[in-house]
């Protein structure tokens, strides 16, 4: 035999019911119920990578992506010392930036920062890099030295003139003769050095050694060359095409002596005191 359910029990039991079937309905409701809470506001890392590449009244600036999802752009900054006072240039959603504000001769800190869509931005990239554009010319043409004396055979970097091969200002001059083929320094103050067959672009330092016991290599088409002048600045030429009574040259010259992007090689034995 069962057990009696109470009286005071029974008459209870219709608004237990109710009031179970009350707590069953708010529990349903409030597990069903999803309240999402953002994550905080994350700011960006400082960019890495940045390096740049020297061109003609310009500087080219490359870096790594950043991966944070919520990523919007870049600032890209210029200033006039490493620490700064950097001077905002614009804002870009690439890896690249190209300052053609730049003047020749002029050396420019770059820095690049990160924003993100909740408005954070991130400190300025370690790698502050520094940049000094140069002049540059293409398909200069000089004669054979050994066609005569009043031939253009000899180039000046520092006022980029066409000259004579014994013209004192002259750096470097163009000598044929029979298969030979030379680019030659004008004077034991002027050095040359052969970079084989390396773009004109990636020849960025001067090296320490290496440089031709004799003041001269030989010109092959498509090898590049380093020279370094008798007033120390730093040029880099490429051969585009030669023959027995002309070279074609690539060039690049270095406006402001002794500068430490392009850095000096030790004055070598022959003379250079």
């Amino acid at each position: 035999m069962r057990p009696r359910t109470p009286a005071r029990l029974q008459a209870r039991m219709p608004r237990l019911a109710a009031t179970l079937a009350l707590a069953v309905t708010v529990w349903g409701c409030e597990t069903t119920e999803t309240v999402f809470v953002p994550p905080p506001p994350v700011t960006p890392s400082a960019p890495q990578g940045v390096y740049s590449v020297t061109g003609d009244s310009r500087v080219s600036l490359f870096w790594i992506r950043n991966t944070e999802p919520d990523f919007r752009d870049y600032a890209l900054w210029r200033g006039p010392a490493y620490d700064g006072p950097f001077t905002k240039l614009g804002h870009t959603t690439a890896t690249s930036w190209i300052d053609d504000t730049a003047v020749n001769g002029a050396t420019y800190f770059y820095a690049v920062s990160a924003l993100s869509h909740s408005g954070l931005e991130s400190d300025l990239s370690v790698e502050s890099v520094f940049d000094t554009p140069r002049p540059e010319g293409f398909n200069l043409t000089l004669a054979n030295s050994d066609l005569g004396p009043d031939v253009g055979a000899g180039y000046d970097f520092s006022t980029g003139l066409v000259r004579r091969a014994d013209d004192p200002l002259t750096d470097v001059y163009f000598y044929a003769q029979g298969g030979l083929r030379l680019l030659v320094a004008r004077d034991v103050n002027t050095d040359v050095q052969d970079a084989g067959y390396t773009p004109l672009e990636d020849l960025d330092w001067a090296p320490d050694d290496g440089w031709s016991p004799t003041g001269e290599v030989e010109l092959i088409p498509g090898h590049s060359f380093y020279v370094w002048t008798r007033d120390n600045n730093y040029a880099k030429v490429e051969c585009v095409a030669v023959s027995s009574t002309q070279v074609t040259l690539n060039w690049a010259y270095q406006l402001v002596p002794g500068n430490p992007e392009l850095k000096p090689h030790p004055r070598s034995s022959l003379g250079n005191g």
